[in-house]
């Protein structure tokens, strides 16, 4: 039972067939409205574009790498829409910005999904920040990304960083993915507490741990790749990847009984 006194979702387990199979759906997805998924793509590209230039402003353009590995943490939230235009898709409804924002608005319990996600971004970059001040120096300044990468690539203090800024990030990644790969989408399409969501989010992941560990290998590769050119390729490689969540999504959880 939830905390809301209601029957929890039933987590069925999933196969690297069922996350391939998932991903081509979303390609389709894609396709058939490429609307949606170009302006959720060019939204989310042009929030890193944003930061990235306010970095630049502030002569902080050094963190550009560490930002682009820390975004793709928010790309479920964002991704929200994607999987509303999925479910409207797959329900036979008319898909309009005004129907999804309208759904999205409905569903309060999301605005505390999205804050955990937030609050796991925010942590990602205060661990960045840590640990340069603590094996770079406290006052550890760099003019340009270039620099930056030559530090970190071509001295002991740097591959140490590298080493655990990775390790911390990867972990990080993987609670957030735990967390929140089933709760958006489910939060979406029912009426649940966020902690129900997430709950069910882990069960899933727990029920199949290689696939799903797969599957967001597979997401934070795509989002970290198509970030660095200018953040431009999350135009395409996002919307893919939000409508293919909501496709496995629909595999990972029994339908509610009609």
């Amino acid at each position: 039972m939830s905390i809301s006194g209601k029957v929890d979702p039933v987590v069925r387990p999933v196969a690297a067939t069922d996350v391939a199979e998932a991903l081509v759906e979303g390609l389709r997805d894609f396709q058939a409205l490429p609307l949606y998924g170009l302006a959720f793509g060019a939204l989310y590209a042009a929030g890193g574009i944003a930061i990235i230039l306010c970095l630049t402003a502030f002569g902080m353009a050094y963190l550009a790498y560490p930002l682009a590995a820390g975004f793709a943490l928010i790309g479920p939230f964002v991704a929200i829409g994607l999987y509303e235009v999925s479910r409207r898709r797959e329900t036979g409804q008319p898909v309009s910005f005004g129907a999804i924002w309208s759904t999205i608005r409905s569903r309060s319990e999301i605005s505390w999904m999205a804050f955990v996600t937030l609050f796991v971004f925010v942590a990602w970059m205060y661990q960045v920040w840590l640990l340069i001040s603590l094996l770079l120096g406290p006052h550890a300044s760099f003019s340009t990304l270039q620099e930056f990468i030559t530090v970190v690539l071509t001295t002991k203090e740097g591959l140490l960083f590298l080493a655990i800024g990775n390790a911390v990030g990867a972990l990080l990644s993987l609670s957030l993915f735990s967390l929140t790969v089933v709760s958006f989408p489910l939060l979406l399409e029912r009426e649940v507490d966020f902690v129900t969501a997430m709950v069910t989010s882990v069960r899933a992941v727990v029920t199949s741990p290689l696939p799903m560990i797969g599957w967001a290998a597979v997401i934070a590769m795509l989002l970290i790749v198509s970030a660095l050119p200018y953040f431009l390729g999350l135009v395409v490689i996002l919307p893919v990847l939000g409508h293919a969540t909501w496709h496995l999504y629909r595999r990972i959880v029994e339908p509610l009984p009609v």
